[in-house]
């Protein structure tokens, strides 16, 4: 006996991603226009704050059109060859994002270093009009995002693309003010080491969540060994075996479960009243909402009749 949500192509049970398309539009649009400025800013000036910033924008444009074709392709609808439709691509969209970063990230910080021992003649008052230009476009662009950097991986990596490279244009801005106040010309080269510093820990802390999700780790918050504790705790249940969770998507969360219970369970009833008691116990003692969930329930003889490979957690 087996429960949970039928796992078809219902577009109910597999919820709806939201449609973000205008707001990440909006914030390629200006990303876009970022990446033409500082290009030219960054070929006038021969900043490497604003190289780096260059080609963090160009990485931010091309994370977001990534974005964006990932948003698209998420409210296409499921069907009985893709039983969730392409909502994974939310994570693939995102993971690609972050390892652009780390390379943006990398390449500044071997860059940065070398300018440290070599710095070359940077015009302050160039590089601070184009790190204004950029740090207030990208302050539109942030504030487009804000509200929904938090629905799925796809937003939360746009939002932290347009975040890191609006503090990328503040370095910029800084390094151009010192170089203008002092003429300390490694200015330049710290700020690209600052804004490598800045985006390399969290694009690696985005591609390892979302290299959690691909690899079908059990999702955030949620102890297997307390959802088996809890449900060995209720009656007729002698063992719980094949207990696997995973995450398909943000809000996506699945758990599954074999269940061994009593024999007579079978013909007095409980069969059906222990999944009950499993699905109502799950629901209601974990943070983790787990809205498709399937529980197996069997008797112990099916359980050792089962391969040895299907029974291994």
């Amino acid at each position: 006996m087996g429960a949970g949500h039928n796992h078809g192509p219902d577009p109910s049970e597999t919820g709806h991603p939201g449609d973000f398309r205008k707001k990440l539009w909006i914030a390629f649009s200006i990303t876009a226009t970022i990446v033409v400025a500082q290009a030219v800013g960054s070929i006038v000036t021969g900043s490497l704050a604003l190289l780096t910033d260059t080609a963090h924008a160009i990485t931010d444009a091309s994370g977001l059109l990534v974005a964006l074709i990932a948003a698209t392709l998420m409210l296409k609808p499921a069907n009985s060859k893709r039983t969730w439709g392409f909502r994974r691509i939310e994570v693939i969209a995102a993971l690609g994002q972050s390892a652009l970063l780390l390379i943006v990230g990398t390449y500044a910080a071997i860059e940065g270093i070398r300018r440290l021992f070599e710095p070359p003649e940077v015009p302050a008052t160039e590089l601070l009009f184009f790190g204004i230009v950029g740090l207030v476009a990208n302050i539109i662009a942030i504030t487009i995002l804000a509200s929904s950097r938090g629905a799925n991986f796809n937003m939360r990596a746009a939002f932290l693309e347009v975040l890191n490279d609006a503090l990328g244009s503040l370095g910029v801005i800084i390094a151009a003010i010192v170089i203008a106040t002092t003429g300390f010309m490694q200015a330049d080269a710290i700020a690209g080491l600052l804004i490598a510093a800045l985006i390399v820990p969290r694009a690696f802390k985005l591609m390892r969540e979302t290299a959690g999700v691909l690899m079908e780790f059990t999702p955030q918050g949620l102890d297997l060994d307390e959802v088996r504790k809890h449900i060995l705790a209720l009656d007729h249940v002698k063992d719980v075996h094949d207990l696997h969770a995973s995450t398909v998507a943000t809000g996506l969360p699945t758990l599954t479960a074999h269940v061994v219970v009593d024999d007579e369970c079978f013909t007095d009833g409980h069969a059906a009243e222990t999944l009950r008691a499993v699905k109502d116990c799950v629901a209601e003692h974990f943070e983790v909402s787990v809205p498709h969930s399937t529980f197996q329930i069997e008797t112990e003889d099916i359980a050792e009749h089962e391969p040895t490979i299907a029974k291994h957690d």
